[in-house]
């Protein structure tokens, strides 16, 4: 079934639970007809953040699979019966390749905000006219300086790029969050707009100290002096959205950030986000054009996540499920959350005691800047490639140097998530990358949907070879991600290429990452960093998919590429120095390798061929390869988990065995 369909067949049947727990009735509906329909949900897999579900076709035993967050882990209850068919965007779970049936935003929901009162839509209409005034004056001013003939001169983008970014200055919060999202879409906005935007900010005067403890009352249902021994007078940062102060609690004396929202910013981001859409379908031609979607697809992209910027419990559990992604990592620093003490508006979590990275001589003079760096690039790949959770919003504001060398984040309202499919396509890319294999770039870049289905990409395919093969040309001390996203940013221009949400996050964070690294030291080369912790997870990681690709970095044009292994294991030592865990430990790794070349004939065959390539026993070669493994396996432990495994792998030989001769 498609995914609406899909989604129709989930929510029916959570009505069906809904409606029979109500009544105080068994949970299954009673009815065959209703039983057989609830039966076809089927969990069949997930992580801590996302679950599978199963979906049947009526009358079948097949279905479609549908990614979606799972609503059990949520503090808040899940909305109202209908809320999967009628308030998830198809459009907007195929871009993210998962149903997040947790989340707040839809269309339908935005409108009834927007409009909850009557007197609402005299509020919509004078914030029209503000913003259509705005815009006006700004693209009146392009008008003009094209009219003119200046459009295009250094001095005259210059001012027009800082008029953007104080207009959307003065429109407020909604626009600010528009403004930074456009710095890293070179998809939408020009080059030197983005460079513009980037130093964009958010602070704005604090709302009155007596109203944020005001709201921090309501919110814990009690005196707050039940809750901190002391909390500062004045609020530590103030920001569009919200403000901090710094407390201690009464119950452990442990000191706190406590975040607090601005009030009435809600309503205003519900009406601005209401403006976008209906400004945006007068785009729908030029962005199917340009971009190859509708330009509704983008701004609820961006509503999705500003929405869930506002929901401070979700914060709370976004702060809570990285805590649990790095809990025993000896190099990263998370806080805790007091999950019992936080709401919609209010969140209290531990207090970091370290150094800005806003100041980077501080962090020369206090912590060795090479283990800092190494320890700030491992854990953003772990980030991206272990978890699929990642933080997107780096900034040197919210990552600090702590006094015993780790590497700490706080603000996790703006996190992005990557599904298991999205992951292993990005590690595609990256074998694609390294076999200089272009074409499947290009395929890459349709499934992570930068490109629409279907696009011919044969002139795109030349494009990403200049692109990545000029970069790489020049060799890892000279490769940086700023310079290759600015040769993709003119690709962009030239194709109907469009960047979803979540990967201009993961494109905003690489870039923040390596721009606080080089502040730091200023020849610093990320993948001379990254490179490692890729090694170690292809020869180390367990997972299936990961050993396939591999087996795809190894075997180049036919032929097994002996240099690659040996470069691959000198990095993966390298990365197990630098990274989380305890050295680097061979032991599973050749453990498995040895089990599925008695069961893959195909990778059997590989291997006799690449021992015996060109006619030659390659003896040399495997002794050298022997002798740089050697030293990271264990051979009495690699010993046991054969003989444990023996009787497992002698069943699958078996049956292989006896499924051969079945159908000879």
């Amino acid at each position: 079934p498609t995914t609406a369909r899909a989604s129709a067949v989930i929510n029916s049947a959570y009505n069906q639970r809904e409606h029979s727990s109500r009544k105080g009735t068994q949970k299954t509906p009673g009815t065959p007809a209703m039983q057989q329909r609830a039966a076809n949900l089927r969990a069949v897999g997930g992580s801590s953040r996302q679950l599978e579900l199963k979906v049947l076709s009526p009358g079948t035993t097949s279905g479609a699979r549908v990614r979606c967050q799972p609503a059990g882990a949520a503090v808040r209850s899940i909305p109202a019966p209908g809320f999967l068919a009628s308030r998830v965007s198809p459009e907007l779970q195929t871009s993210n390749d998962y149903c997040n049936i947790t989340s707040k935003y839809s269309p339908e929901f935005v409108r009834s905000r927007t409009f909850s009162k009557p007197a609402d839509a005299l509020k919509v209409l004078a914030r029209i006219v503000d913003v259509n005034f705005s815009l006006a004056v700004f693209f009146g001013s392009l008008w003009l300086d094209k009219t003119l003939g200046k459009g295009d001169t250094p001095e005259v983008v210059r001012t027009r790029a800082k008029q953007l970014r104080e207009m959307l200055t003065y429109l407020g919060p909604s626009f600010i969050k528009a403004g930074q999202v456009l710095a890293n879409r070179p998809d939408i906005l020009r080059e030197d707009y983005m460079n513009e935007l980037i130093t964009l900010q958010d602070d704005v005067p604090s709302f009155p100290d007596a109203r944020a403890f005001q709201i921090m009352e309501e919110q814990l249902g009690r005196p707050l002096g039940d809750v901190f021994s002391s909390i500062s007078e004045h609020p530590v940062a103030a920001a569009s959205l919200g403000q901090v102060y710094k407390g201690v609690l009464r119950d452990t004396g442990e000191e706190v950030a406590i975040k607090v929202q601005r009030p009435g910013v809600e309503p205003v981001i519900f009406r601005d986000l209401f403006i976008f859409r209906t400004l945006a379908s007068f785009f729908d031609g030029l962005a199917r054009l340009r971009l190859g979607c509708k330009p509704e697809l983008i701004v609820d992209e961006f509503g999705e996540k500003l929405l869930e910027e506002l929901d401070y419990q979700q914060e709370a559990r976004n702060i809570q499920e990285f805590y649990n992604n790095f809990e025993g990592d000896p190099n990263v620093k998370i806080p805790w959350v007091r999950a019992d003490l936080c709401g919609t508006k209010v969140l209290v979590m531990e207090w970091i005691d370290g150094v800005r990275c806003t100041d980077p001589n501080a962090i020369r003079m206090s912590t060795d800047v090479e283990e800092f760096i190494k320890h700030g690039v491992v854990s953003g790949m772990r980030q991206l490639l272990e978890f699929g959770l990642f933080h997107g919003d780096p900034h040197p504001g919210n990552v600090f140097a702590m006094k015993d060398g780790r590497i700490a984040y706080v603000d996790f309202g703006n996190v992005a998530q990557l599904s298991q499919r999205n992951k292993q396509v990005l590690i595609n890319a990256v074998v694609h990358a390294v076999n200089a294999d272009y074409k499947g770039m290009a395929e890459d870049f349709i499934q992570l949907g930068f490109l629409a289905p279907g696009t011919d990409i044969k002139p795109i395919v030349p494009a990403l070879e200049n692109i990545w093969s000029g970069s790489k040309g020049q060799g890892m001390a000279d490769f940086n991600f700023r310079t290759v996203t600015s040769k993709f940013n003119d690709l962009v221009y030239q194709y109907p290429i469009r960047i979803p949400e979540r990967y201009a996050l993961v494109i905003r964070s690489l870039l923040t990452q390596e721009g606080i690294c080089m502040s730091l030291k200023p020849d610093f080369h990320f993948l001379e960093v990254a490179y490692p912790y890729i090694a170690r997870r292809l020869l180390t990681d367990d997972d299936p998919a990961l050993r396939d690709r591999l087996i795809q970095v190894l075997f180049s044009d036919g032929k097994f590429q002996w240099k690659r292994l040996e470069n691959l294991i000198m990095l993966a030592r390298e990365g197990a120095v630098s990274g989380a865990g305890s050295g680097l430990d061979l032991s599973d790794t050749v453990r498995d390798a040895l089990r599925v070349m008695l069961l893959d004939d195909n990778l059997r065959a590989q291997v006799i061929m690449a021992l015996t390539e060109d006619n030659q026993l390659r003896v040399s070669e495997a002794a050298s390869v022997l002798r740089l493994v050697w030293p990271d396996i264990k051979p009495q432990r690699l010993a046991a988990d054969i003989l444990r495994e023996a009787p497992k792998t002698a069943r699958s030989l078996l049956l292989n065995w006896a499924d051969r001769v079945l159908v000879s």
